[in-house]
């Protein structure tokens, strides 16, 4: 009799138990993904202001080095993070989000424009990396966090890291033309 009491009580205690090391575990892996989101923005900004926003091979660069990666695939630890859920936005001086269709043609043509005129309404000024759900809705969703361990599935929604920085080269060679006459 005395044995199976002790067996009892034993996985009662071991449920309680584990149950609070997992969730310890689970808040300090959660803790750790919301700054490694901001230094993904961090690092996705400063890289998107050297790559012309219509060079999709670099702008696809740009993400996966942001999140630690050669290529395609998640962020060590913070499932599901991949590259498609960087999101990055160029905004002309007054902070507004310039529409892909309004892009000038290239680095060239963008800094021909910002020189003649910085307050243009398509002169790229600002790169903004955020960190959104994939669906594009025009909004920045937060994504949905996964457990490692999904004994309970929470989906804690992630901050929406978010990065603006100043347009530096785009890739600009100094001495190159725009391709159009802007």
């Amino acid at each position: 009799m005395q044995g199976g009491t002790a067996a009892v009580e034993f996985s009662l205690l071991a449920i309680i138990f584990f149950s609070l090391v997992f969730g310890i575990i689970e808040t300090a892996r959660l803790l750790y993904v919301f700054n490694t989101l901001q230094e993904v923005t961090r690092r996705a900004a400063a890289a998107a202001v050297k790559v012309y926003p219509t060079d999709t091979t670099g702008t696809d660069a740009v993400r996966q080095h942001a999140i630690f990666r050669d290529g395609p695939g998640e962020l060590v630890l913070a499932p599901p993070i991949t590259h498609e859920h960087i999101r990055l936005d160029y905004l002309r001086f007054d902070l507004s989000v310039i529409p892909p269709g309004s892009w000038p043609a290239d680095a060239a043509a963008n800094r021909r424009l910002c020189m003649i005129n910085p307050r243009a309404a398509t002169c790229i000024r600002f790169v903004q990396a955020r960190v959104c759900d994939t669906a594009e809705t025009g909004e920045c969703d937060a994504v949905r966090s996964q457990m490692l361990l999904p004994l309970i599935d929470l989906r804690v929604p992630l901050h929406r890291a978010t990065t603006i920085a100043p347009v530096e080269s785009f890739g600009y060679v100094q001495g190159t033309l725009p391709a159009c006459p802007c």
